[in-house]
């Protein structure tokens, strides 16, 4: 991959807006510019300096603009880069990325900018994927999480374990060049205590990708219950919209309806589902299938009861079943506002939430007893978090070679496999940062990026 080219594109969303910026990186990015602005010479004024003037096509005024100045290596790309911020009129933006292209430049693919900060040394591979996270969050907690990549806490750490890796790998390496003479540099003992410290840090990095990974896609919660238990009604409520179809007709809904919302910061994805009962219905009982499989796949569940036309029994029931499915759940009785308080009192031994989802009472105190059963509002600032599948799996297999060694270090194996096992390990561990690619990789890191970033 080469960055001898320079690229163009808009950096801001596309559609009209105020303004839109038009974004240059590349040898020639100023050279461009100056051919077709009105102003100052560009070429002789300072970097992160601002300059007005208009944008013209041989003597027909395309717009008034101000051209921002960043001079490599001082600049997101590291090389230079100029941002030209214009009225946002579509014809406008496209008038000017049309002319900047004839002028010298080409048009940008998706990420490129972000990729040549990469190849330029301006981020590692997982703060540049960082970048596409931070673009795509949508909440506070994905927000952090994206933050605190991008900021580089997530691959300091794995860089100084690295070069401790790399450290033993030289040492065994040199065993190798004295094959003949017996000699130990590297001693097995400190390699064993650096591997299970690494161990260590592994197991909590991959640990921490089931929460990473529901802050930055959102926790799926499912809503589920009898019919006529007051399902879609409660969704209606949390989202403080009419979403949901409501009936008093049970059945109703016979397919799940999804819809999302943040509370404090991190995002729920709540899944009104048909209602469980047995039903001679073919629709409702395929309805009933899906919620059950949507209740296995959900991070919680919230389940509704009825106690006007539930015995006690049947609820003691339906909660051990809940908890035979190893997933967090909330149990809650709606319908609050019909229930006399002696019954409300027969139903305190099961810890249930009382709520009136159609008159909107205590559901500000579900949204916080949720919060609380996902526990994700607490994250430390300071935590590391692994949200990205492929950091994962890169850790993982990381994981499997370092066992390979301490097997190699339990075992009579030679220095050539454990200095063999050390560098898989360390190529896995590279992946993740960056130190080591393949095109075929970028490509497909940085596809999935909007152009103009």
């Amino acid at each position: 991959m080469t960055n001898n080219d320079t690229i163009v594109a808009l950096a801001t969303p596309s559609g009209s807006g105020a303004i839109g910026v038009i974004r240059l990186s590349g040898p020639d990015a100023i050279t461009i510019t100056d051919k077709v602005f009105k102003g100052k010479n560009l070429a002789k004024q300072a970097s992160h300096t601002i300059h007005f003037g208009t944008i013209r096509d041989g003597e027909a005024i395309l717009d008034e603009v101000l051209v921002s100045l960043f001079i490599g290596p001082h600049s997101y790309t590291k090389e230079h880069v100029v941002e030209i911020s214009t009225h946002g009129s579509p014809y406008i933006i496209e008038s000017i990325i049309k002319l900047l292209i004839r002028s010298g430049a080409r048009a940008a693919k998706p990420g490129e900018f972000t990729l040549r900060a990469f190849l330029n040394g301006g981020m590692d591979l997982s703060q540049a994927e960082a970048v596409a996270d931070l673009i795509a969050s949508n909440s506070a907690s994905s927000h952090q999480v994206a933050m605190q990549q991008m900021r580089g806490g997530f691959s300091n750490e794995l860089q100084v374990l690295r070069e401790q890796l790399i450290h033993f790998a030289s040492m065994i390496e040199l065993e190798l060049d004295f094959g003949e003479e017996d000699v130990e540099f590297a001693n097995r003992d400190q390699l064993r205590d650096l591997i299970n410290k690494i161990h260590r840090v592994l197991y909590r990095l991959i640990s921490s990708f089931e929460q990473g990974n529901v802050m930055k896609n959102g926790v799926p919660v499912v809503i589920a219950g009898k019919p006529n238990v007051g399902k879609s009604t409660l969704l209606n409520a949390l989202l403080n919209e009419e979403r949901a179809i409501v009936s008093e007709i049970a059945g109703t809904t016979r397919d799940t309806i999804e819809d999302e919302m943040s509370i404090k910061g991190v995002v729920f994805r709540f899944i009104d589902t048909a209602g469980i009962r047995e039903t001679a219905d073919i629709i409702e009982a395929k309805g009933v299938e899906r919620t059950r499989e949507k209740m296995k796949q959900a991070k919680l569940i919230m389940y509704l009861f009825d106690p006007v036309v539930q015995a006690s029994e049947e609820i003691s029931e339906q909660l051990e079943e809940l908890k035979v499915l190893g997933i967090p759940f909330v149990g809650i009785v709606n319908k609050k506002d019909l229930l006399d308080v002696s019954l409300i009192r027969s139903l305190d031994s099961f810890n249930l939430n009382f709520i009136s989802a159609k008159e909107k009472e205590g559901i500000d105190e579900l949204k916080e007893e949720i919060l609380r059963k996902v526990n994700l509002h607490k994250i430390n600032n300071d935590d590391v978090i692994v949200s990205n599948i492929r950091h994962v799996e890169a850790l993982q297999k990381t994981e499997e070679a370092l066992e390979r060694v301490l097997y190699g270090l339990d075992n009579p194996v030679t220095s050539d496999f454990l200095a063999m096992d050390i560098k898989q390990a360390l190529y896995y561990l590279g992946e993740i940062t960056g130190a080591v690619t393949t095109d075929d990789l970028l490509d497909n890191i940085f596809s999935k990026f909007c152009i103009g970033k």
